[in-house]
């Protein structure tokens, strides 16, 4: 069960970041495993919404962060409403939400996958090839996997997400255009 905090919505634009592991010594700190790599909007948000393990989705509460910071492998955080160990322990498995508007500014030609995910994708001569249903690290690049409908029949394609296939990103207008062929 949670420690005493203040019951909430989530946020619209909430997108889950990372999970709650254990506590972290003894004065109220809490290990967060983040989803990302690339952690930023763990940092950027000083209000996080919390979901206990197995709770509807409509049960939230926020969670005012003192403090964020990199440790090891994982994030440690404190908070004013997590006074000591005893109460970052309950918080154990709990799912971290932050609101999207929150996110620190991506920088040129480079975009959140979250932001990708539900885009249209059609290639130069305008044939739809279908919609990011999510996105995959391979290694030495991200790979955009479409899903999409033939003959009545769902398939699915990938795409490299890379400038050598990708001409351009829209995302007010919520496209993809990509050098490649649907036989590919």
């Amino acid at each position: 069960m949670l420690p005493a905090l203040e019951a909430a919505e989530l946020p619209a634009d909430a997108i889950e970041v990372g999970r709650i592991a254990d506590a972290w010594g003894i004065k109220g700190w809490f290990k967060v495993l983040p989803h990302s790599a690339q952690p930023e909007a763990l940092f950027s948000s000083k209000r996080w919404f919390l979901q206990a393990p197995g709770a509807s989705a409509s049960t939230a509460f926020r969670l005012a962060i003192r403090e964020a910071k990199e440790h090891s492998d994982c994030i440690v955080a404190t908070s004013v409403d997590v006074p000591d160990r005893n109460a970052a322990e309950a918080l154990r498995g709990a799912r971290v939400f932050v609101p999207r508007s929150s996110f620190p500014t991506a920088g040129d030609d480079e975009y959140y996958w979250v932001d990708l995910i539900g885009l249209s994708v059609v290639n130069r001569e305008g044939v739809a090839l279908g919609t990011v249903r999510e996105l995959l690290a391979t290694g030495p690049q991200t790979t955009l996997v479409l899903a999409a409908e033939e003959g009545g029949k769902a398939i699915e394609r990938m795409v490299p997400f890379v400038s050598a296939f990708v001409d351009k990103v829209d995302l007010p207008g919520r496209l993809i255009s990509v050098d490649w062929q649907p036989d590919y």
